[in-house]
């Protein structure tokens, strides 16, 4: 998402920086290949207008003319309007009210209504909550299926929903269910249409007008583009809306959605989908968000992603064996299970600040499966193999290969990479930080 985008920007301020001074001639010429650029990106033609309009005033305004580094102000200029336009800072799920909190979540069929349910339980159950949810598509069997399915695959509790029951009775008498397990949180996964009828919007208003939710989130597909700024106009009108959770953002997007829906409705995205499994859901961060755009990095969502994966208890133990070099195998093994639960590695790596301007990383795919293919080889070793990599001969590196499904060269790929990392943990240990540095420029 947003690489078109930050592709043209990137050109736009490095052709800025080239002028020792700005005046308003080049700095026009900028903002139009911007201008095209949101365009492109489907990013919606009045909030557009209004954006580059805000840079102009500002980019040819005392802050850059009197700057000794124009070209750089100027991308610090588009990085605070581009964060203004989508809300400055994150807003969270509204929870307050009578307990347990309802959120409704409202939008079109097919839009990831069920399955975002069955996220926002496991983020919300990560900070605390209990939640519990609550099957409202009569309509659809196949969606009730799925959210039960969904409960049980991450243990929280569902309401039995029926097809032959009311929508709006059911998240009622659903309320007094959650309270008797201990619940704080009522998710409703309301149905959906293949496209907006007043029917529909009748039944959300009744249900919204019966249960008084604290929130309700239109869940909406990123890769809708405008027609998700539509949509969301259209509900909020009908129902209400308190936020956006926009799925499929790892998909092709082009991200027009992101930075349209809080200009057009005055409403915020707070969550993002960006991948198929139920811990991918993001809380959106406008100011992460544009600096991601800019190839700026997003190093405050990598370390977040690294907290909620990392063992606190294995990690002070892990640090006391890099203190004694006693950095085995299987600890290898363990870090390269946390790493993948982190999510693909090429897209934490572009989240490190300058990688993103960086042409050598710009394209980077890196294969998943070598990941799997290294806690495969370590699996195939003994435990004293693991421990002591030393006593790994020729014979031992075939059985190895063999149980593993690798060739005896990974083997010696993986020892020989291992063996590299405990060099670079001896130098961090005798405090030889510039040395560690000049030797992971080679790698």
């Amino acid at each position: 998402m947003f690489e078109n985008l930050t592709d043209k920007l990137s050109a736009v301020f490095k052709q800025l920086r080239g002028h020792g001074k700005l005046d308003e001639k080049n700095v026009q010429e900028g903002l139009k290949t911007v201008r095209v650029a949101l365009l492109e990106a489907d990013v919606h033609y009045k909030v557009v207008k209004r954006l580059i309009e805000d840079i102009r005033v500002r980019a040819l305004g005392q802050e850059v003319m009197d700057s000794l580094t124009p070209g750089q102000q100027v991308v610090k200029i588009v990085n605070d309007e581009l964060t203004k336009l989508m809300g400055l800072h994150h807003e969270d799920i509204c929870l307050s009210g009578e307990k347990p909190a309802g959120v409704m979540l409202v939008g079109l069929q097919g839009s990831g209504k069920t399955t975002t349910a069955g996220k926002l339980a496991v983020h919300l159950r990560r900070k605390g909550k209990k939640p519990y949810l609550v099957p409202l598509d009569i309509y659809r069997p196949a969606a009730i299926d799925q959210l039960k399915k969904l409960g049980e695959q991450i243990g929280v509790s569902v309401y039995p929903t029926t097809v032959d029951m009311n929508p709006t009775a059911v998240a009622v008498d659903a309320r007094k269910k959650a309270l008797l397990e201990g619940a704080d949180v009522m998710l409703l996964d309301t149905a959906g249409r293949l496209h907006i009828d007043e029917q529909l919007m009748q039944e959300l208003c009744s249900i919204r007008d019966a249960v008084h939710p604290s929130d309700i989130l239109l869940v909406a597909d990123a890769m809708t583009g405008q027609d998700a700024v539509n949509m969301a106009t259209a509900f909020h009108q009908a129902v209400g809306i308190g936020g956006v959770v926009l799925t499929k953002m790892d998909g092709d997007a082009r991200g027009g959605a992101a930075l349209s829906i809080k200009a057009m409705i005055d409403r915020p995205v707070k969550y993002v989908g960006i991948g198929e499994k139920l811990g991918d859901i993001e809380p959106f961060h406008p100011d992460r968000m544009a600096s991601r755009i800019l190839g700026m990095g997003d190093i405050l969502t990598m370390i977040e992603k690294a907290q909620t994966v990392v063992d606190q208890k294995k990690a002070v133990e892990l640090q006391k064996k890099l203190q004694k070099n006693q950095f085995t195998l299987e600890d290898f093994r363990d870090q390269m299970i946390q790493v993948r639960k982190m999510g693909p590695l090429g897209d934490l790596i572009r989240m490190i600040p300058g990688i993103g301007q960086n042409k050598a990383f710009k394209d980077i795919d890196v294969d998943e499966k070598e990941l799997a293919r290294i806690i495969a080889i370590i699996n195939s070793m003994t435990p004293q193999e693991r421990r002591k990599h030393d006593i790994i001969n020729a014979s031992r590196k075939r059985r190895i290969a063999k149980g593993s499904g690798t060739t005896v060269q990974d083997v010696n790929n993986l020892l020989k990479n291992y063996d590299q990392v405990i060099r670079l943990m001896k130098q961090i240990n005798k405090g030889g930080m510039k040395r560690m540095g000049r030797n992971m420029l080679k790698f």
